[in-house]
């Protein structure tokens, strides 16, 4: 039977929980009462998960499906590939640290029967170090202005996306981008929700704050030419504002003569421009490098193997080494 509900799920070193992510999921997902899918993507744990992952396929072979990748490719690339797996009408995606409770499920498909084919959720209060808080919030200000994607809460990935969605993404070939705002991009009718938050189950954050820099990067650059337009201004008034400054100082030294006033100040002047331009060459940088990953048109992820569609008895951590998918 074709399922209604697809909920994928990424899984990186996490063998600590995925034992309570089993035991509150399924209950939650058989309590909704209606066809549905499980679909892990693997990426690349280098711990004892894809074991974990292979046994529990063995128990419930008719709602799991097991995605394995050949390496780690990153949260959003692992989400990409499960979208590719799922035949459900709504999609969900969920984190495997039960930061997002599986019991919230049914509050976004509710939602999603409303009319909606985007539903985002805002945590109620959230369990992160009031460092992370305060950086998200800053973060999720500043990407809303360039970009002008609506995502309140852009860290939370407990989203639910409509068929009409997950098959315009589906046909999306980008090296980089965030899942959550390249389907609020596609969806035509979006919505948010608030939703539970807790503390991780086990083990810690796979979010270092360099990951976080990176990837609110790739967000601005991959759905925004406002950073670029933001340098082109600068450049223009630092243009008008030296060609202002080397008219005053000419001026200066036929009335007064010349003098070694104002020596640090001219120092101080040219060494901030300097670390603007610099920037700015590194912004530029930060699109050349994303077009440069593009035009190489290397697969974005390898599948190893998925397990699915096979009696319990055969599917087995050996099933590994059986095929290789591209991306």
């Amino acid at each position: 039977m074709k399922p209604e509900l697809s909920v994928v799920i990424p899984v990186y070193n996490e063998e600590a929980g995925l034992g309570n992510l089993f035991a509150r999921l399924y209950p939650a997902m058989d309590k909704l009462g209606i066809p549905y899918e499980l679909v892990f993507i693997n990426d690349g744990s280098r711990d004892n998960s894809v074991a974990i992952l292979a046994e529990q396929y063995r128990k419930r072979p008719d709602v799991t499906r097991v995605v394995l990748f050949n390496g780690n490719y990153g949260q959003h690339m692992a989400i990409l590939a499960g979208f590719e797996q799922t035949r459900g009408e709504i999609v969900i995606t969920l984190d495997a640290d039960l930061q997002n409770p599986p019991e919230e499920i049914h509050k976004l498909v509710a939602k999603m029967r409303e009319g909606y084919d985007y539903v985002g959720s805002i945590r109620r209060k959230r369990q992160d170090s009031a460092w992370r808080t305060y950086a998200s919030k800053a973060m999720n200000r500043l990407r809303e202005r360039i970009t002008n994607i609506h995502i309140t809460d852009q860290g939370n990935m407990l989203r639910a996306y409509g068929r009409n969605v997950i098959d315009l993404v589906n046909q999306c070939a980008e090296v980089n981008t965030f899942v959550p705002a390249l389907a609020y991009k596609f969806s035509r009718k979006p919505t948010e929700i608030v939703v539970e938050h807790e503390e991780r189950a086990a083990g810690e954050s796979k979010y270092s704050l360099y990951s976080l820099i990176r990837l609110n990067f790739d967000l601005m650059t991959g759905f925004s030419l406002v950073p670029l337009q933001i340098f082109s201004l600068l450049g223009i008034t630092m243009s008008l504002l030296s060609a202002l400054l080397v008219l005053f100082l000419l001026v200066r030294r036929f009335i007064l003569g010349a003098e070694a006033e104002g020596v640090f100040t001219l120092f101080a002047i040219a060494f901030f421009f300097m670390g603007v331009i610099l920037f700015g060459i590194g912004l530029v940088g930060e699109y050349v490098g994303r077009i440069y990953q593009q035009v190489r048109a290397r697969p974005r992820y390898v599948v190893q193997t998925v397990l699915q569609g096979m009696p319990a008895a055969e599917a087995g951590a050996d099933e590994v080494e059986k095929r290789h998918v591209v991306r």
